[in-house]
C-alpha cells in the first residue's frame, strides 16, 4: 500500500470503513481488510470501536454484519493459532459535565458552529434528533478515546463517500475542522476508486471540491 498522506493505520481504518459500508456486496473484501488491520497491529477493541461508530452513519444492519464477519474472522484465526490482541478498554469519560454539555461541546468542535447555529435548521425542526446526536453520538461515542477525532472523521468520510451519500460534504468539513488534511481526504477517495468504485470516488471528489470552494469563499 503506497501512501502519501495517510498513515498506514489511518489507511486501515479507512478501508474497514469503506468495506463495512458496502458489506452487503463484498463480504470477502471486508474480511480481507479486517485481517490486514489485525496483521498490522490494530486491536480487536479498536476495530470493534470503529464498527460501533459506523452504525450511526451507515446503519445498524451493516454494523451487525461487519461484527459477525469480524467475530468469525477472529475465531478462524484463533483456530489456526493466531491470537490477536484484545487491546485496552476506552478510558472513563469525564463526568464533571453533563452528557448534553459534553456532546454539544464536541459537536460544535466538529461542525465549526456555535450552539445557536446547531439548534437552527433541521436540528431545530427535530429537537429529538439534536438531543440524540449530542447525548449519544457525541457524548457516548465520539468522546471515547480508543479512536482519535481524526480517526473518527476518517471513518465517517470513508463510509459516506463509498456509498455516495451527499452528507459526506458536511463531514468533509468536520474532518478538516478536527485536523484531517485535504491530502488525506483525496487519498481516501483514491482508495475508494482503486478498490471499490471509480464512480463513487469521482462523485466524492466532486463533493470535496464543492466543500473546499465554499470554505475558501468564507475565508
Amino acid at each position: 500500500m503506497v501512501l502519501k498522506h495517510l498513515t498506514e493505520r489511518q489507511a486501515h481504518i479507512a478501508l474497514i470503513s469503506i468495506h463495512t459500508a458496502i458489506t452487503t456486496t463484498d463480504v470477502e473484501g471486508l474480511k480481507k481488510v479486517l485481517a490486514d488491520a489485525l496483521d498490522f497491529g490494530m486491536t480487536i477493541n479498536e476495530i470493534n470501536e470503529e464498527i460501533v461508530h459506523l452504525y450511526c452513519y451507515v446503519g445498524f444492519a451493516p454494523a451487525c454484519r461487519a461484527t459477525t464477519v469480524f467475530m468469525n474472522l477472529v475465531n478462524e484465526r484463533r483456530s489456526k493459532g493466531i491470537h490477536d490482541e484484545q487491546g485496552r478498554e476506552a478510558s472513563p469519560l469525564d463526568e464533571s459535565e453533563s452528557k448534553y454539555a459534553r456532546g454539544e461541546r464536541l459537536q460544535m468542535f466538529c461542525a465549526g458552529m456555535t450552539a445557536e447555529q446547531l439548534r437552527s435548521g433541521f436540528f431545530g425542526f427535530n429537537p429529538l434528533l439534536d438531543f440524540c446526536l449530542k447525548e449519544h453520538l457525541f457524548a457516548d461515542l465520539f468522546a471515547r478515546d480508543l479512536l482519535s477525532y481524526v480517526e473518527r472523521e476518517i471513518t465517517n468520510v470513508s463510509a459516506l463517500a463509498a456509498i455516495k451519500e451527499p452528507m459526506v460534504e458536511s463531514h468533509y468539513g468536520g474532518a478538516l475542522n478536527v485536523g484531517v488534511t485535504e491530502g488525506q481526504l483525496r487519498e481516501i477517495l483514491r482508495l475508494i476508486g482503486q478498490g471499490v468504485s471509480a464512480e463513487a470516488a469521482e462523485v466524492g471528489l466532486q463533493r470535496l471540491e464543492h466543500t473546499l470552494n465554499i470554505r475558501n469563499q468564507k475565508q
